[in-house]
């Protein structure tokens, strides 16, 4: 059995590794965000976006595009973490992270070798500067290493509408820190297994 750290690892699976399966549902609301398939709807929900065709160069993970078929009613993220759709597309990207090495039996936690390298993969790919030169394949990685403070950066309106993150209050008050407004293309640094393509932004 390998240790996986040779293993190729979508965004996704990262997510799954280091923070579980809300955290991978994030990652795939976010890309279908990105391709314009999802937007936010009643505060805390989300819907199925205005786009009816797949944007980017990469096709969405089985994980994403079973959250889309979630999305037919708008849902929070606690929704479709519960989704039996949902819930069966992680237990299938278990299968071969635990193949791998990286989940531990019967429980599917990860094991030291997965913390190791998701602590490596943080390292490697420190939260960025802003959202200036990145690739939807770099915003995904940057969620899935960095969880909120990247959503803060990167997406922010979406994220705090969609309840992918929560409020933080100031006497009383919602307040949410507004990053720069950056631009797509290009690359910053994220080049951890491909990736790359267009879509939304904020």
């Amino acid at each position: 059995m390998s240790d996986g750290t040779a293993v190729p690892l979508e965004p996704h699976e990262i997510a799954l590794l280091g923070d579980g399966p809300r955290a991978a549902v994030t990652v795939a609301v976010v890309d279908l965000y990105l391709r314009g398939l999802v937007e936010a709807d009643r505060p805390g929900t989300m819907r199925r976006g205005i786009a009816d065709a797949v944007t980017g160069e990469r096709p969405p993970s089985p994980l994403a595009e079973a959250v889309h078929g979630a999305l037919r009613r708008p849902a929070g993220l606690r929704t479709l973490v519960k989704n039996p759709d949902i819930r069966l597309a992680v237990a299938l990207m278990r299968i071969p992270l635990a193949e791998a090495g990286l989940l531990r039996y019967p429980l599917l936690g990860p094991t030291r070798a997965a913390r190791r390298h998701v602590r490596e993969l943080r390292l490697d790919h420190p939260l960025p500067a802003s959202r200036r030169g990145l690739t939807d394949h770099d915003r995904l990685l940057a969620v899935a290493l960095h969880g909120e403070a990247a959503l803060r950066l990167l997406v922010p309106r979406f994220a705090l509408r969609a309840g992918l993150m929560r409020r933080a209050e100031v006497g009383g008050k919602p307040l949410l820190k507004h990053s720069p407004r950056g631009t797509g293309g290009g690359s910053a640094g994220y080049s951890y297994c491909g990736g790359g393509g267009g879509g939304g932004g904020e």
